[in-house]
């Protein structure tokens, strides 16, 4: 099930320690190359020497203990691996991993991977329901970890209750039902812009807008869910960096411009969601301006159309738009799409305070170069992202109806 995978197993210090032990033969039974990196307190329960006989790898306990010199081994180990699957995880091990710290080896090698990391916690069920504990969940949850939930039964500490390791056979079904489920876009390069662009006036003022990335980043979210290679093209926003997800930080239009254009002949969709200036000052200052008498007048000068560039390069790409209007939606939107040979646009009211650009909200129609048209009522951006990205790959196929 599992064949040619290269898994790195954390086992951190906790009686269920030995549960590992049978985990670690299984992956290998199932013709996994694994390999261990044990905490110290998991040491104090299971030998290294165990793990080592049944992964036949070395077993990783100290991070200065540096096997080969011409590499690190916490990035060697977090670079070679397909997956990590932590277990048991100890509500110690899940603190120092939601708060970011790195003081050991397993630690270290977390913080380094990419690579997916299954998590199956085991401990104390009033551990387990420890608001603190709770709280560490969730934020591993955000970072995009995925968890192997706890069994109930009889636990160590004599209570029964939910805290229990799952077993080892259990553990590798969830992990091999998600790794082998269908993605849609495996194998797709997706690029999404979003939030606004800052135009500098002088070295302390700029023009800008109102957008806050929320719905660039929602797509880029779900394009990364569903198997997509998600590179973000990002204006200034108050948003956290996504997972797994390549972003490219930009502050103007022009410096838009050269990131999307010089990484859109390799894409297969790329959805333009940002809110890009139209105009930029024709004249910026290198120093402070001063406050005047009178009144002062800026002079405007029209930023590249990124859009109608892309619409005149692209070949085989799958081109989104997004249109944000106040009045005659769907008139300036069907004119859009023919005018920047866009494949699809996506057209929202920004007159409505309840869908606008700081809202974690929307309501949009969108129309297709095919002809379809498709009305999405109120719901959450990451739903309509998902609507969105689902609606392309229909198109994409010729299922669009």
């Amino acid at each position: 099930m599992l064949k040619g995978k290269k898994i790195v197993l954390g086992v951190s210090g906790g009686i269920a320690a030995y549960k590992a032990c049978a985990l670690t033969s299984k992956l290998v039974q199932q013709g996994a190359d694994v390999k261990v990196i044990m905490t110290e307190g998991a040491t104090e329960f299971v030998q290294p020497l165990t793990f080592q006989a049944l992964s036949r790898n070395p077993v990783y306990t100290d991070a200065f203990d540096e096997k080969n010199p011409e590499k690190i081994a916490h990035i060697d180990l977090a670079d070679w691996a397909d997956l990590v699957i932590l277990a048991p995880a100890t509500a110690h091990l899940l603190g120092r991993l939601a708060n970011g710290l790195a003081d050991d080896m397993l630690t270290t090698t977390l913080l380094a991977t990419t690579a997916p990391v299954y998590i199956a916690p085991a401990m104390n069920v009033h551990m387990y329901d420890h608001p603190a504990v709770k709280e560490n969940l969730l934020t591993l949850e955000e970072y995009g970890y995925r968890f192997i939930e706890p069994g109930d039964g009889y636990l160590a500490c004599g209570y029964v209750g939910k805290g229990r390791l799952e077993e080892p056979e259990n553990i590798i079904a969830v992990i091999y039902k998600v790794e082998n489920r269908e993605l849609p876009l495996k194998n797709k390069k997706v690029l999404i812009t979003a939030g606004p662009t800052q135009e500098p006036v002088d070295t302390v003022r700029f023009f800008t807008n109102y957008s806050s990335g929320k719905m660039g980043y929602a797509l880029a979210e779900v394009a990364k869910n569903l198997g997509a290679q998600v590179t973000l093209v990002s204006g200034p926003v108050d948003l956290d960096v996504l997972p797994g997800v390549e972003t490219i930080k930009i502050s103007s239009a022009d410096e838009m411009f050269e990131a999307v254009t010089s990484r859109f002949d390799e894409q297969d969709i790329v959805i333009k969601s940002a809110a890009v200036a139209d105009y930029r000052p024709k004249d910026v200052h290198d120093k402070k301006l001063k406050k005047q008498g009178h009144d002062i007048t800026v002079e405007l000068e029209r930023t590249t159309d990124i859009l109608s560039t892309l619409g005149e390069r692209k070949n085989h790409q799958y081109l989104v738009g997004f249109a944000a209007e106040t009045d005659q939606h769907l008139e300036h939107g069907k004119r859009k799409l023919q005018k920047k040979n866009l494949d699809a646009i996506v057209i929202n009211d920004i007159s409505n305070p309840n869908i606008g650009f700081k809202s974690d909200d929307n309501e949009v129609n969108i129309l297709t170069k095919t002809g379809q048209e498709y009305a999405i009522s109120t719901r959450s951006k990451k739903e309509i992202a998902q609507e969105l990205l689902t609606l392309i790959m229909k198109d994409m196929m010729g299922e669009a109806k």
